[in-house]
């Protein structure tokens, strides 16, 4: 049982790491260098982005789904790129629809639909580098 709970641990912290290690670079490099002018144009940024609060939601992220992976998706060695997928295909749409949408709808900016295009377009990015690092850390070793 311990060698389980070591296991289970291992992957836990793995799954951590696969997301916030990505996350953190690509957030920053995506938002605040590669298109940081076309966000200032939506006119929607603060003058100093407050970077501990992005950190945060991050480590929650990293937490939640950490673990809830292996509760719902398949950790068997052979299907991992399948469980990749479907990460991808539910945890994407969900972020997309908590982080995305709303902000289009509440807040006043230049272009809801250039907004709308680089939200999308990170998210679908993020996921399809964060998915199957997570699916990997909780693949099962043998």
């Amino acid at each position: 049982m311990n060698q389980l709970n070591s296991r289970t641990m291992t992957q836990f912290w793995l799954s951590v790491a696969a997301y916030i290690l990505p996350t953190f670079p690509l957030g920053y490099i995506w938002h605040l260098v590669l298109f940081n002018d076309r966000y200032h144009d939506l006119q929607l940024y603060r003058a100093e982005v407050i970077i501990p609060l992005g950190l945060a939601s991050m480590v929650i992220q990293a937490l939640l789904f950490a673990w809830i992976y292996p509760r719902v998706f398949n950790t068997k060695r052979e299907v991992w790129l399948l469980s990749a997928i479907q990460f991808f295909t539910v945890f994407s749409v969900l972020a997309w629809s908590f982080t995305t949408l709303p902000v289009a709808a509440k807040y006043q900016m230049a272009s809801v639909t250039a907004f709308l295009c680089l939200e999308t377009s990170f998210t679908v990015v993020h996921f399809l580098v964060v998915s199957p690092l997570i699916a990997l850390a909780n693949r099962e070793r043998h």
